[in-house]
This record gives C-alpha cells, sequence and structure tokens, in this order.
C-alpha cells in the first residue's frame, strides 16, 4: 500500500505538476484557458470552469476535515459555482484551486501512514486513504474531459 508521501505526490501530479498517467495534469490544461473559453457552453455538458470548481470544491472540504472541522460538502452544491464574468474572477478561482491543492497535498505528505487507515469522519465514508484515493482518481475522471473540452472550446489550429 502506498504511504502518505505517495499518495501526496499522485496528487500533486493530477492537480499541478505531473506528467506520468496522463501526460497532463490541471495546472497545465487550464493555464492557458480564458475566462470565456472557461465559461464556454457546450451543449449539455458542463463547462471547464465548472469542472474545475467541481473539483476544488471537493478538495476544500476535505481541508476543512483536514485542519479538524467538519464535513459540510454536499454533492448536490459541487457545481453551484459563482459567475465568472471576467479574466480577473477566472484567475482567482484558479489561485483558490492551486492554493487548495497545495495544501491538502502538504496535509497528505505530512499525515502518519497510520492515520491513512482511520476513520474519516464517520464510517459511512471509509478511511483517509479511501477519500484521498477517492479525490486522485475523481480529478483525473474531470481532467478527461477538461482535455477534451479544451479542444472543442478552440478554433483548429492549422498550420
Amino acid at each position: 500500500m502506498e504511504n502518505s508521501n505517495q499518495l501526496a505526490n499522485r496528487f500533486r501530479e493530477v492537480l499541478l505538476s505531473g506528467k506520468w498517467i496522463a501526460n497532463t495534469n490541471f495546472k497545465d490544461q487550464l493555464s492557458d484557458i480564458t475566462w470565456k473559453e472557461a465559461t464556454t457552453k457546450i451543449g449539455s455538458l458542463n463547462t471547464i470552469a465548472a469542472l474545475a470548481y467541481h473539483i476544488n470544491y471537493y478538495i476544500g472540504g476535505i481541508l476543512q476535515v483536514f485542519a479538524g472541522g467538519p464535513l459540510d460538502i454536499r454533492d448536490k452544491y459541487s457545481f453551484d459555482l459563482p459567475e465568472i464574468k471576467s479574466q480577473e474572477t477566472w484567475e482567482k478561482q484558479l489561485r483558490t484551486m492551486w492554493d487548495n491543492a497545495e495544501k491538502f497535498a502538504a496535509y497528505v505528505e505530512e499525515m502518519p501512514d497510520g492515520k491513512l487507515e482511520a476513520v474519516f469522519v464517520d464510517e459511512k465514508y471509509g478511511n483517509y486513504r479511501r477519500n484521498i484515493e477517492g479525490v486522485i482518481e475523481h480529478s483525473y475522471y474531470h481532467l478527461g474531459q477538461v482535455s477534451l473540452l479544451k479542444k472543442m472550446v478552440r478554433p483548429s489550429e492549422k498550420g
């Protein structure tokens, strides 16, 4: 089984700096997206901004638990992002996501390995390891969607 340090590295790979599994990460995919691209709606699909918010919503909620707080997040609110009407607002959302991702990774990295098997808030949620791995897997799932949406919102570049 992976230890805390390995889990933190896997989390960083999908959010901030990795290229191993998906050959990309959220930070790479979102760094050159404009607010208009991020909020472009394609049919009934979620927007890039909504997916970024969604992932950060769960990271933030689990961070709160890591810091000793309650688990307040609810699935039904996980796509309730505030309206984005400027590049500044979009960049603020991204900065919050990167800050939360760094904090999350640091908490996991410093977590004693034994805590990984401890109950996360309530037995029905499993243990810390299950929740950390869940965030990693959930992030890869939505990273694929972001990658595809990015191709859909940008005009084809033909040379």
